[in-house]
């Protein structure tokens, strides 16, 4: 794809986005708008996986430890302070901080691919299993109760600065959508920036990256943090569309359902990890209306059909359609071309 074609492709999604925005609340009922600004947080997180997987080759099973981390501190912050601006913040810090110690001891060590996706889904694991356990009075930061299983409450979002003007449900789902297409586009303008096309050349062949002369632990390192501060803003977002924070956030469903959306949108764009999450968040919740189907099977019947018949996923697929229509219509245009010129014409 020609870099015309991907940047107006782009900006194609981002005005597609800024629509939805402006007419979404005009024609859904309050209770859709709420089940979308769930949706779009965990299109979010599905981008945050989409970059560090899709960009940089780094297969992180754990995504969802950034993003439920991103939600804790959110809910602890915003607690303490009374101010969800700094909450905010906060949230993003933790999520690229903790993503920048866990990934300083695996790149560092040189850690293969399958060994830090175990890794990464491990620390999620025992994420969730410690904050399970912390019910009770003596597991607070400063004034705010962890809750054990139950978890804590998530103040909702205000103006900046200003905790008197709470934001209602359609401003939150505002802010995640602005949230959305920021994190989109600038995702989009890092992996056409040099730092991006570096992380590219490493993820196709890290060796001769390196002997180019990139360190790919700094690389991947910083692509990483990134991934895991979008990923902590996706936290924010989930906790603001459900109200509390609780540890089924770090729990394996999460985080197979993270891999899914980006298997299903296609990991090798920005776009089919966010379509990937919102057709799965929206499949499983009608799955959760009926009691004939089990979800996880449904979810791992649509895995195991997409790596079969569209290993790529689905965006990549109607790129490559695309592409090959108008190549088969300007080979056709150009055989009609040759023909013409061929062809003796006939005197009068």
């Amino acid at each position: 794809m020609s870099v015309k074609s991907d940047l107006r492709g782009t900006a194609f999604v981002a005005l597609l986005g800024i629509a939805v925005t402006v007419i979404a609340p005009q024609v859904l009922a309050l209770f859709a708008i709420i089940n979308m600004t769930t949706a779009i947080a965990l299109a979010l997180l599905g981008l945050s996986l989409g970059l560090v997987w899709g960009y940089g080759g780094i297969l992180c099973f754990g995504q969802t430890a950034f993003f439920g981390i991103g939600a804790y501190v959110y809910a602890l912050t915003a607690q303490n302070f009374g101010d969800t601006t700094i909450a905010v913040l906060a949230a993003i810090g933790a999520g690229a901080l903790l993503a920048g110690l866990l990934g300083g001891f695996m790149f560092w060590e040189r850690i293969s691919d399958v060994y830090l996706g175990v890794i990464t889904l491990t620390v999620t694991l025992i994420l969730f299993s410690l904050l399970r356990r912390t019910s009770g009075p003596d597991y607070r930061i400063g004034k705010a109760m962890l809750g054990g299983f139950n978890g804590t409450s998530a103040p909702p979002l205000h103006l900046p600065w200003d905790a008197q003007s709470i934001l209602t449900p359609t401003d939150v789902f505002y802010v995640a959508m602005a949230a959305l297409i920021v994190a989109y586009l600038g995702c989009a303008w890092l992996t056409r920036s040099h730092f991006g096309r570096v992380c590219v050349a490493i993820r196709e062949n890290e060796t001769r990256a390196e002997l180019l002369g990139y360190d790919s632990r700094y690389y991947k390192l910083g692509l990483f943090m990134i991934g895991g501060g979008i990923a902590g803003l996706a936290g924010v977002l989930i906790a603001n569309g459900i109200g509390r924070v609780t540890p089924d956030l770090f729990n394996l469903s999460y985080a197979a359902q993270a891999i899914i959306w980006v298997i299903v949108g296609g990991r090798s764009t920005l776009i089919g990890p966010i379509i990937g999450a919102i057709a799965i968040f929206y499949l499983t919740s009608w799955l959760g209306t009926q009691s004939l189907l089990n979800s996880n099977m449904v979810l791992g019947i649509v895995l195991i059909a997409f790596v079969l018949v569209l290993p790529r996923g689905v965006i990549p697929a109607l790129q490559q359609l695309v592409r090959d229509g108008h190549l088969s219509t300007w080979r056709t245009r150009l055989r009609v071309r040759q023909n013409a010129l061929l062809t003796p014409t006939t005197e009068q």
